[in-house]
């Protein structure tokens, strides 16, 4: 599956940079952007950047009871959510214009809790009662299909992107899915008594959402649900396998389907999907890429086999757990005491309006994203950022030339795919048109299916069309940041360009120490493990000579190892493949950055500042900017299904590799983050 490959966890986003709330993590220095407060002096720099640098707010700081996590990035999330809950309230009484309307009435419905309450389940009512009426396995396809459409998850994950071998045209997806559990893991580790836990409490939880939903026998269908899932988990492949592009790229013909899987009904599932009718394929549809093919095949084998009773309660159980936080309040309070608590460990759920505004986001994105940037997105922000953007770009075209490991016919593939990266900053030249959609007042359940079928026939109206490069898969108020190898860009969404993550007034060491590492994160994944597999076009093809490849994946496999030895829970250590090209791309955007402040100075030498040299303030920054801690829940489930390493991971693992970090402060063997020249990985 081609994913933008985002900072999802870079938890923080360029970070403290020069100032953020004492109440959340201390005061920076209005000179130096350096948060002295939080440092403990106690730990050396040498020993263990992360808390040398974040240590007293790490013992200071409590877990607010609805949080698995506090940090940077959930302050910059609380603030962003504060303004956009104003915009929404103020779109809520625009009644002239039709696209606040729809903001606002669809955020209404989420808040009406009374109306919620008198009508208890019979919202979904209508769904659980065409899944009572399966009678067949023909029929059970199609409303797998249907299911698909208004925002379950099923088996086979439906999407329409680029063709990973053609860049220019769209193609159909099936993708592994369908899980209620975060991982395959928390199914099949039956010898672990944290994951035996898990399961308990998941069969409480489904037979919870059956009870309430009026059904019968809830144990004993809960229990039969669990079962299926886990020949489902059986059926997928472990996480790090999906991760390889090649493996993942499977064409085939949509006739073909019947051969590759039998059993299934894929004419009528293709037909309710809205991807072809009777005859499997059409002119617009001819073809399909299959990610995981022995999946596909095992999951249509266990359509036949499995008893379609079990299949009818896996239906409800999904359908229910995805509408359920749309419900009433027994609804919500189940859906949160496994999800939120069972899951990551909080014991509170967020205030309502926050989910409100989550929804809206989920929803209705663009419409709000484009009330966010008039009011809260000046311009000038763009062309700053342009400027950091140019010197890394410089940074990366001079470090190609020096690469020990890419050859000469590979570099000059590689300066022209560099030279062809789009760059998108702030919002689209052209919003989403929402027009289509019907939002009602007094509908949530409603709302939410009909959003949900619209974002999919949105998606799926792309067959047959000529690419949109235009299109953005964030929103501008979303605080994150990613790079897509099919459109070979990277995308950088207002929100996260704001303090503390982005600050032009901060000290320039401390903010490439940031936002620099960022930028410079998101460029390198264009050559990391799997951005290296696509050319200059967006197109999945061999452009390295194979020294090149073979010198690259030494330099990789030593980072595997690397990060596979640390365990941020005891006795779960981190997967070093599955978070192989987020290593990468931090160990990258970490170099790149360092030369870009170098060449930032213009050859004068930095200033001392608060008594600290240029190179420490741009190791403080990066450290700083990964400031967060995380409830151990929450940490288990980002090592099983997150290709992101936790925080402390980012910084120590990081720099440990890092030349200069050595000369900054003197590490030296015998220190804890001492590495020997051997042992380091340096890709850029």
């Amino acid at each position: 599956m081609k994913i933008a490959s985002s900072i999802t966890a870079l938890a923080l986003l360029g970070a403290l940079l020069q100032a953020a709330s004492a109440q959340t993590i201390g005061t920076a220095s209005s000179v130096s952007g350096i948060d002295r407060s939080a440092f403990d002096p106690t730990v050396r720099a040498q020993d263990d950047l992360f808390v040398h640098v974040n240590g007293a707010w790490l013992k200071q700081t409590e877990f607010p009871s609805d949080r698995s996590s506090i940090g940077v990035l959930d302050k910059m999330q609380d603030e962003t959510q504060d303004k956009l809950r104003g915009l929404i309230e103020a779109a809520a009484k625009d009644a002239k214009d039709q696209d606040s309307r729809k903001i606002g009435d669809l955020f209404a419905s989420f808040m009406d809790e009374g109306r919620l309450e008198s009508l208890g389940a019979r919202p979904v009512a209508r769904e659980l009662k065409a899944i009572d009426a399966i009678g067949s396995r023909t029929q059970l396809a199609t409303a797998l299909a249907r299911l698909a459409r208004i925002g379950v998850a099923i088996p086979l994950s439906i999407y329409v992107g680029q063709d990973d071998r053609d860049s220019t045209r769209y193609v159909a997806n099936f993708w592994q899915g369908g899980l209620g559990m975060p991982d395959r893991d928390y199914y099949l580790k039956t010898d672990d008594k944290t994951f035996s836990a898990v399961r308990a409490n998941y069969v409480d939880y489904l037979s919870t959402l059956l009870t309430l939903a009026g059904e019968k026998d809830t144990r004993a269908t809960a229990e039969a649900v669990l079962g299926l899932e886990t020949e489902i988990a059986r059926l997928q492949w472990p996480r790090a396998e999906t991760r390889d592009p090649i493996k993942a790229y499977n064409k085939v013909q949509i006739a073909a389907l019947p051969t590759l899987a039998p059993g299934f009904d894929w004419a009528d599932f293709m037909s309710a999907a809205g991807l072809a009718g009777p005859r499997l394929a059409t002119d617009k549809v001819p073809d399909v890429l299959i990610g995981q093919p022995s999946f596909v095949t095992g999951v249509a084998a266990l359509a036949q086999s499995a008893p379609l009773a079990s299949w009818k309660a896996y239906a409800k159980t999904r359908l229910l757990a995805a509408y359920a936080p749309f419900l009433d309040k027994a609804f919500v309070d189940a859906a949160f005491a496994f999800n939120g608590t069972t899951l990551r460990g909080t014991t509170a759920n967020l205030p309502r309006w926050r989910r409100g505004v989550r929804l809206v986001n989920q929803s209705i994105g663009e419409d709000l994203g484009r009330l966010y940037v008039k009011a809260y997105f000046p311009p000038e922000n763009k062309a700053k950022m342009e400027a950091i953007v140019a010197n890394l770009m410089t940074a990366y075209r001079q470090s190609i030339g020096t690469l020990d490991w890419m050859g000469p016919e590979t570099k000059q593939a590689a300066y022209a795919k560099l030279g062809k990266i789009m760059l998108k900053i702030g919002y689209p030249s052209t919003f989403r048109d929402y027009g289509a959609l019907v939002i009602a007042r007094d509908d949530l359940v409603g709302n939410v299916e009909r959003a949900d079928a619209f974002e999919f026939q949105r998606n799926l109206s792309k067959l047959g069309k000529p690419i949109d490069r235009g299109e953005w898969g964030m929103t501008p108020q979303t605080i994150n940041a990613y790079y897509d190898p099919g459109m070979n860009e990277i995308v950088f969404p207002a929100a996260i360009l704001q303090a503390p993550a982005f600050d032009p007034k901060a000290d320039d060491a401390v903010n490439y120490g940031a936002i620099g590492a960022i930028i410079g994160h998101e460029i390198s994944h264009g050559f990391d493990d799997q951005g290296s597999q696509y050319d200059a076009e967006g197109n999945l093809r061999v452009w390295w000579t194979p020294a090149d490849r073979e010198r690259f994946e030494a330099k990789t496999k030593a980072l595997v190892a690397q990060y596979s030895a640390f365990m941020p829970v005891p006795g779960y250590a981190l997967n070093g493949e599955l978070t192989l090209g987020e290593n990468i791309a931090d160990n990258s955007g970490l170099e790149i950055a360092y030369k870009a402040y170098k060449i930032a100075l213009a050859g004068k030498p930095a200033p001392v500042i608060d008594g600290l040299s240029g190179d420490q303030r741009f190791f403080y920054g990066f450290a700083q900017a990964w400031r967060s801690k995380q409830r151990p829940q929450a940490t288990l489930e980002q090592i099983k299904s997150d290709p992101h390493s936790p925080e402390e991971f980012r910084v120590n693992g990081t720099v440990r590799n890092h030349p200069a970090f050595y000369s900054t402060f003197g590490v030296k063997p015998g220190d804890t983050m001492y590495l020997s020249p051997d042992k380091r990985v340096s890709i850029w």
